[in-house]
């Protein structure tokens, strides 16, 4: 989406849907690349002119149903957690053709594996790329989405805002809500080998923390340039993730500090207990790491590649204003041909006909506009609620998550104490048996009361601390359960309100899509009724000056491009093959 796979299929004589008109909005403009469960277009919405990314779910997959579920889910799921640093979901239907889409924003940039191939990162650079993918993958996972398939294909590194390296986080097309496996065949492993985490190689379910697996797998590979994990064999690379000790980087690049290293082992961990707790205890280990870096230690390097220019804009194409002038233009035409108005019949009703759709199309144009601010309106307002809910789910999670690991820290140290006082217990027991086995010697019961007196205080101060460790671990255990209880309520009021916008959404789509019908209705009679009028008057040379100028608006500026039956309705409203 936005830059992605390259392919050689780029021109159009090799690919009959550029051109197409996808739901009545979206006109397929270049085929950006292939993916696992579909095609890629750079398109354009044809109402209000935003060019967008646009998926087609492979037609050899139309019929597997599990996978077009996912692509619905893929929608939903990200555009629920709307972060910054993940890719905008715009729109998601099916046309009438039953071919499912997927609209995207359209990204400007290069993929993070390109990034990596030119060789390891400065640390900085490292660190502030893979920040950015675990706020992104926090924010998810507190909505409970798990990407699943994570990578540095996955990954777009871009420009926004004055920023150097701005990520966007690709493909949820694996991901699922979690605790919600009925999506997925069963026995189905998913993922990509060398990111893949040891639970996704053994054929569990993935996990927010087999995310964090593969951001140590790319944390490793930005800074070393290689794979902590590398193997010819799919079965042995898998086996290598299951069982094999991660490689301690500082093999291969040995100015790693041992902060940033200590990171990536303890994100390579086999058992997913032993990463870290979730995203956002990662991300503050990354913020304590950026602290300790240099202010300006990494810059961009001055033989980088420039991005790559944005999309054109749309050709210049008869709109409705234009239609209007065309339809003048003829009647002129017509005039100056018969100046007597003895008119064939056949050219007159084409005459009456052009003048007639003009002033439909034109008024058509209108409720287009309406309808499309609407819908406009709708999502910006979506936008703003899922950001503004979004944060504050974010902001409990972070507390929770502390709250979590504050009282896992209590657990600990209370433990080690529940050990000690286990230990100070035995020996009370044992000083107890040596007073009753000393007898009568004054010296033996002397020496015992004293064990004694010293194991039972030992025994009391532990009980008490233990007790103190006890309450402040409950303490913690409670503030994290009332954070986990706000955050379930937001996501619910989340899910309420996605649900209504999205109802009105469609209603929007479905109302803009029968109108665009009716447009491009009204384009094919305009474009049939132009030529009747364009062959009984091409040959008339007081028409000339007016023709030419009508042929070359309806033909465009591009010489290559092949003429459609359906020339342009409108610049911004309508667009067909």
């Amino acid at each position: 989406m936005g830059i992605v796979r390259k392919t050689s299929r780029s021109k159009k004589s090799e690919d009959p849907l550029l051109g197409k008109v996808i739901a009545g909005r979206y006109r397929l403009e270049s085929l950006l690349g292939e993916g696992g469960m579909g095609v890629v277009y750079r398109a354009r919405h044809v109402l209000i002119d935003r060019v967008v990314a646009l998926k087609l779910i492979r037609p050899d997959l139309r019929g597997e149903t599990h996978l077009r579920a996912w692509m619905v889910r893929e929608a939903r799921a990200a555009n629920r957690v709307d972060h910054a640093h993940i890719v905008d979901i715009h729109d998601v239907g099916e046309t009438d053709d039953g071919e499912l889409y997927l609209v995207m924003e359209y990204l400007i940039g290069d993929s993070l594996s390109s990034q990596i191939a030119k060789g390891p990162m400065p640390l900085a650079r490292a660190v502030d790329i893979l920040e950015q993918m675990t706020a992104a993958l926090a924010r998810a996972h507190d909505h409970g989405v798990v990407h699943r398939d994570l990578k540095s294909d996955n990954i777009m590194v871009t420009a926004r805002g004055g920023r150097k390296d701005f990520v966007k986080i690709l493909d949820f097309g694996l991901a699922a809500l979690t605790r919600d496996p009925r999506l997925a065949p069963k026995g189905a492993v998913f993922g990509t080998p060398e990111y893949m985490s040891p639970e996704q190689a053994r054929g569990e379910d993935a996990v927010s923390s087999s995310d964090l697996y593969a951001l140590g797998v790319l944390f490793f590979e930005m800074l070393t340039g290689r794979l902590p994990f590398r193997s010819g064999d799919r079965d042995e690379l898998l086996e290598m993730q299951r069982k094999a000790k991660a490689p301690n980087p500082r093999k291969y690049r040995a100015d790693i500090p041992e902060q940033a290293e200590q990171i990536i082992l303890k994100l390579l961990e086999k058992k997913a207990e032993d990463r870290f707790r979730d995203g956002h205890h990662l991300k503050e280990e990354l913020k304590e790491l950026q602290r300790a870096l240099p202010s300006r230690e990494w810059d961009a390097p001055t033989d980088a590649a420039p991005m790559a220019p944005p999309p054109p804009p749309p050709s210049e194409t008869p709109g409705v204003v234009e239609w209007s002038g065309t339809a003048a233009n003829f009647l002129r035409a017509v005039a100056r041909a018969y100046p007597d108005g003895d008119a064939p019949t056949q050219v007159q009703a084409a005459s009456d006909k052009i003048w007639e759709l003009a002033s439909r199309a034109s008024r058509l144009e209108g409720e287009l506009e309406s309808h499309s601010k609407k819908l406009e309106s709708i999502e910006k307002r979506g936008r703003g609620l899922r950001a503004e809910i979004g944060r504050k789910v974010e902001d409990l999670a972070g507390e929770e998550s502390r709250a979590l690991r504050d009282a896992s820290t209590e657990r600990d140290v209370l433990s080690h104490l529940i050990l000690k006082r286990k230990r100070a217990q035995r020996e009370h027991h044992t000083a107890q048996v040596e007073v009753k086995a000393a007898g009568n010697n004054i010296e033996r019961i002397r020496r015992g009361y004293e064990s004694l007196g010293a194991a039972r205080a030992q025994v009391e101060v532990l009980e008490s601390v233990s007790r103190d460790y006890e309450r402040r671990a409950l303490s913690k255990e409670d503030i994290a359960a009332e954070r986990r209880k706000q955050i379930e309520a937001l996501r619910g009021q989340l899910k309420r309100y996605s649900e209504a916008l999205e109802n009105d959404l469609q209603t929007g789509r479905e109302r803009i899509a029968s109108r665009v019908g009716e447009a491009l209705k009204y384009e094919k009679a305009f474009s049939e009724a132009s030529n009747v009028l364009l062959d009984h008057l091409r040959d008339k040379t007081e028409c000339r000056e007016l023709l030419e100028d009508i042929d070359k608006r309806r033909k465009g500026k591009d010489p290559d491009e092949k003429p459609s039956e359906l020339q342009e309705l409108m610049e911004k409203h309508v667009a067909a093959r």
